[in-house]
């Protein structure tokens, strides 16, 4: 079975498993989207959906977003962590974004990540999830997961995100995203996965039970 068939498999496979494959993240406008996954970084989506409300019901757009005061800021994020740098970073692409309408992102790679706190991962969710366009987005399930399945070798998200890239047709690509990181949450863990239950077992070389 060659990668490209196996990964077919996997996302077959999957797509049934995880029938519904929305982000975790809880967001009404591509800005909401934007801003909740840059504050998502080294916490839990829950985390994040827990403060955003009042995140949003007190700068429900970039302009007012652009002219907070940091402080009130921090006060809101701070449960999730890194408060201060996350607080700067968001206000500071509030301010950058060419459409302050908070409808319209950038809708390419380089653009995305050259706002503040937008690294590679945030921006391949715009795209998939906004633009429909096809992403490899890589956390820390999907890489535990690819690599666990044979897909990948690296450890590094960037090498990840552009092997699979190249080797994957484009049409799987954003499915394998998604269903791999709901995979790793409900399988896949990273002490102790349930390969004794795991729908993926004759597929997966790491498999033990």
């Amino acid at each position: 079975m060659t990668k490209v068939e196996k990964a077919r498999a996997v996302v077959d496979i999957l797509n049934e498993e995880y029938p519904n494959r929305q982000p975790l993240l809880n967001y009404t406008t591509p800005f909401e989207l934007l801003i909740a996954v840059i504050l998502s970084a080294q916490t839990t989506d829950a985390g994040v959906n827990k403060i955003t409300p009042e995140l949003f019901r007190r700068f429900p757009g970039p302009d007012d977003l652009a002219s907070a005061d940091q402080s009130e800021v921090e006060e809101i994020v701070r449960p999730t962590g890194f408060f201060r740098m996350k607080a700067a970073n968001i206000i500071k692409t509030a301010a950058a974004l060419p459409d302050r309408s908070g409808n319209t992102l950038p809708d390419n790679m380089k653009e995305l990540t050259a706002l503040p706190g937008v690294g590679r991962k945030t921006a391949n969710v715009i795209l998939y999830h906004i633009f429909d366009k096809p992403a490899i987005i890589v956390d820390t399930h999907f890489k535990r997961v690819s690599k666990r399945l044979g897909f990948t070798r690296y450890t590094e998200p960037e090498k990840i995100e552009k092997q699979l890239v190249r080797a994957l047709p484009k049409d799987i690509q954003s499915d394998l995203s998604m269903t791999l990181n709901l995979h790793g949450r409900k399988y896949c863990h990273a002490r102790k996965p349930d390969c004794c239950d795991c729908p993926l077992a004759p597929l997966c070389p790491s498999w033990s039970c």
